[in-house]
């Protein structure tokens, strides 16, 4: 049996995602579903981040991005953080 990765969102994740457009949030939403809910490597869509935030991944998504942690134990994918490129990596 394959294991296959869940989606699990933080509390800032989803304060972010209200603060978005319906528009955005929706197209967001399916790039979750679609890419990564039940995917057997998450880190394909991905890219690891560097420096201070190097055990956190990014996911692309238009002009704006996911962090997210990959918890290889409990088979999930934790996003932490949703916000603008112009704007997420200066938190």
């Amino acid at each position: 049996m394959k294991k296959t990765y869940k989606v699990v969102y933080e509390k800032n994740a989803i304060k972010s995602l209200r603060k978005l457009d319906v528009k955005q949030r929706k197209y967001i939403f399916q790039f979750i579903k679609n890419k990564l809910n039940n995917t057997e490597n998450p880190r394909q869509m991905g890219k690891a981040l560097k420096g201070n935030l190097k055990e956190y991944w990014r996911y692309r998504v238009g002009d704006y991005r996911l962090i997210a942690e990959i918890n290889d134990e409990e088979i999930r994918i934790i996003i932490f953080e949703v916000g603008h490129r112009k704007d997420i990596y200066n938190k």
